[in-house]
């Protein structure tokens, strides 16, 4: 989407098509919605709104284990799920999709089901849902952006991000071009961290690192952070959340907050909003590696039996 339609289309956010009913697409609700969660031995975190984006699903470096022991240990009202969700680029290559990717369609189902509002902006990597905008499939909303207003009473602007993005919107050959290199260097961060865990050692993304280490894609980063800020001042919102650049970040610029969830393939981040409309990124991957040093450091040793004299 141009930055010219994002700015036309506010215009019709507030007052859009009413979402259909999934009861027009499906005849009932399949039996497994119902059945009970297993019982857990952590507290869920309660929170009011949680946004996550960039999952690609179908894809080898989707960390879907990490996202479902995420969205196990969280309970919330909203749900934002700010595109790239399913990766229908890698999939009209080649067919990727192991159950772990299936369970995080389940638990996204189960929670829509069960009270929480879902409401799913499409991507550009998930740009095959973008003409379904405005419909409801299994309780989840489809919109190609939204406005949500915080417990504080501000406005944020919703989008996945890809509208500002120069290379997808003027040589989308290129950011295919690109997207073939950095799935090669999601392929070598897995292989790293299989490495990793046969040494005993926690998730550490390598293709988030050398992305912060390149100058360029540093530069790039700042241009498109300021461009979003820019068009949502443009249209009067007090902040905007996105996705797209896989960067988790919190930033003022100017008048606009700057949001941005991060990604389920290198960082594994989501941005969540408490009931008094404060604003945090949550690290889920630094979150299990704290929680892995805690629980081996009340590991008991072993006590050395007594050699006879």
């Amino acid at each position: 989407m141009e930055k010219g339609s994002l700015m036309a289309s506010h215009a019709k956010l507030e007052g859009s098509r009413p979402f259909k009913s999934a009861a027009d697409l499906i005849s009932s609700a399949p039996a497994w919605l119902d059945l009970p969660e297993p019982r857990g031995f952590r507290p869920k975190r309660r929170l009011r709104t949680v946004w996550i984006s960039d999952v690609h699903l179908g894809t080898r470096g989707c960390n879907a284990p990490m996202l479902l022991d995420f969205l196990a240990a969280i309970e919330c009202e909203t749900l934002y799920l700010v595109g790239d969700i399913v990766d229908g680029w890698r999939l009209s290559k080649g067919w990727y999709w192991p159950d772990a990717h299936n369970e995080v369609i389940r638990r996204i189902l189960k929670m829509a089901h069960r009270g929480t509002r879902v409401i799913l902006i499409a991507g550009n990597h998930d740009e095959m849902l973008r003409p379904y905008a405005g419909m409801s499939f299994g309780g989840v909303e489809l919109a190609l952006e939204t406005i949500h207003e915080t417990a504080d009473g501000r406005r944020l602007l919703v989008t996945h991000g890809d509208g500002f993005d120069g290379v997808v919107l003027y040589a989308r050959w290129l950011a295919f071009l690109g997207d073939k290199a950095y799935s090669l260097l999601l392929r070598a961060n897995v292989l790293f961290n299989i490495a990793r865990r046969h040494l005993k050692m926690p998730y550490w993304s390598l293709s988030a690192y050398l992305k912060k280490k390149v100058k360029n894609a540093v530069q790039f980063v700042c241009d498109f952070e300021e461009a979003v800020a820019h068009a949502a001042r443009d249209i009067g919102v007090d902040g905007v959340v996105c996705g797209h650049i896989h960067c988790a970040e919190i930033r003022q610029i100017g008048d606009v907050t700057y949001y941005n969830d991060g990604d389920w393939v290198e960082s594994c981040t989501a941005l969540a909003e408490e009931f008094d409309g404060s604003m945090s990124i949550i690290d889920w991957a630094e979150d299990t590696r704290r929680a892995a040093a805690v629980k081996a450091a009340l590991k008991p040793i072993p006590q050395l039996e007594e050699q006879p004299a």
